[in-house]
């Protein structure tokens, strides 16, 4: 068999980084990482090739050599599978699709020959053995989750590393918690199902084999599901085989706010090199993170929380969430002098979308507020609703937009990056040090566009002049969070 495997479109949006990863020249943040592990799942004798479209043009070329068209998808990324899945059927191409997108909402999908659903571990197994007999079948889909005991590792072979400016790898999945607007616990559970430490120690011996140094984004939902095995197995060995290779990665991950709660589990996770991770915060107000179920975000000072975990050398990445029927009219502003004061760089603000399957989505359902004519298109920065609000939904766009303007204006924005410097206390260590011609690039194109033709550029140069002054360490830091707030300044300034 001759099987491609295709990784549809990501839209521009607050978390594609498109318009920052201009400046270092790569094109795109993260590769397809359940697509790799799929095609390590396939059969060995099998032709494999990757077409991530984020990287390259799929060509008709491509496939027509194909016997089977492999799709896997975000519901981010439905426009673009649809496109793909259209060209299969005109030229003939069989499809097999999985991923979040065709797990969630199956029944739009008659025209794929062959749906896929769930954890491939399980059911791609299946379809297999289906296939080799003769009898593969339309839908293979279950109720079970299965270990990560015998997860391969990922075909790298299949991409260039370098078109990509980190690197992923997974530790467990699921998540405990049981948020409303959350589909992770309805796709993979809330019980935390993690690989055995010594097979993710190798996929990073791998990964460093294959001659990367830089960013490895640990993409569970929630690293910290199981705090026990990370603290006495994990942490231990990935700290000792950091230190035996000097530092080559520099780790990013998902956690929730209780992370703030463990100084033991912040040292050692400082110790491994964590340099970033993302908290849904959501919203300061207590009564929307009661409807919401986010009772782990409720009866605590966020602010010191985010804090706490910055002063061990973290940045916190911060989601947050607007829409909410116990939202009033102060929540715009709530939201704003929350994220400034709390110093989170890199805030996203989204409107709040109802995803198929969730608790959120079912309970709308009831209320019967869900729009018939709308779909979720997974893209929280733009100003589709997929339900009715509360709240009245010119004010509520009106507020988000607010929002958005304010916390990325040049003004507020570099202001919270000084506030967050105020807090962030990184570790010294000895590391690989890999100066890049792309960062050398990126230093340059900062100087050009920053602060020569974007209008706010005697706010760059003041930012850079108060950095060089107070925090001169954190130049490098400075440079590439001002290349952030330009890509957020286009995403939000494209969605209004």
């Amino acid at each position: 068999m001759k099987a491609l495997l295709v990784y549809p479109k990501c839209p521009d949006s607050f978390w594609s980084f498109n318009h920052a990863l201009k400046f270092i020249g790569v094109k795109a943040a993260l590769p397809p990482l359940g697509l790799l592990t799929v095609a390590a799942l396939l059969p060995e004798d099998w032709d494999k090739k990757l077409v991530d479209m984020n990287v390259h043009q799929l060509k008709d070329e491509d496939l027509k050599w194909a016997d089977y068209v492999l799709i896997s998808a975000m519901t981010i990324q439905q426009k673009s599978a649809n496109s793909v899945i259209k060209r299969c059927r005109e030229l003939g191409v069989k499809i097999i699709a999985g991923g979040p997108l065709f797990t969630s909402e199956p029944e739009k999908y008659p025209e794929v020959d062959h749906l896929v659903l769930g954890e491939a571990e399980i059911t791609l197994n299946a379809f297999l053995n289906d296939l080799e007999k003769g009898k593969a079948g339309h839908i293979y889909t279950t109720s079970q989750k299965p270990s990560l005991e015998n997860t391969p590792f990922p075909l790298w072979e299949l991409i260039n590393l370098h078109d990509y400016s980190t690197m992923s790898i997974q530790f467990s999945r699921g998540c405990p918690f049981d948020c409303e607007f959350c589909d992770i616990t309805t796709l993979y559970g809330r019980k935390p199902r993690l690989k055995p430490t010594d097979r993710f120690i190798e996929e990073l011996e791998v990964l460093y084999s294959r001659g990367w140094r830089g960013g490895v984004f640990i993409v569970d939902d929630n690293f910290i599901g199981n705090k026990v095995r990370l603290k006495k197995e994990l942490l231990p060995q990935l700290i000792k085989w950091m230190e035996d290779h000097r530092n080559p990665f520099w780790f990013i991950t998902e956690a929730s706010i209780n992370l703030a709660d463990d100084e033991h589990l912040l040292k050692m996770m400082q110790s491994a090199n964590f340099t970033s991770v993302f908290i849904g915060i959501e919203t300061p107000d207590e009564n929307s993170l009661q409807e919401c179920n986010k009772f782990n975000n409720t009866n605590r000072d966020l602010i010191a929380a985010v804090k706490k975990i910055q002063n061990f050398g973290i940045q916190v990445t911060g989601g947050f969430i607007v829409g909410f029927d116990s939202d009033t009219p102060s929540i715009f502003e709530q939201q704003i002098n929350f994220i400034q004061k709390s110093g989170i760089v890199t805030a996203m603000v989204g409107l709040l979308k109802a995803p198929v399957g969730t608790k959120l989505f079912k309970r709308l359902k009831r209320e019967n507020r869900i729009l018939p004519d709308t779909e979720f298109t997974g893209n929280n920065t733009d100003l589709s609703l997929n339900f009715i609000p509360k709240m009245n939904v010119q004010k509520l766009i009106s507020g988000y937009n607010k929002i958005v303007t304010t916390i990325y204006d040049p003004t507020s924005y570099y202001e919270r990056v000084m506030e967050f410097f105020k807090e962030f206390k990184p570790a010294k260590k000895k590391s690989i040090k890999m100066l890049r011609f792309c960062y050398i690039k990126a230093l340059f194109r900062a100087m050009f566009i920053l602060g020569v033709l974007e209008k706010g550029r005697r706010h760059y140069w003041k930012f850079l002049m108060k950095t060089i002054i107070k925090y001169p360490r954190f130049l490098p830091e400075a440079i590439t969070f001002a290349i952030y707030g330009f890509h957020f300044r286009k995403i939000f300034s494209s969605c209004r």
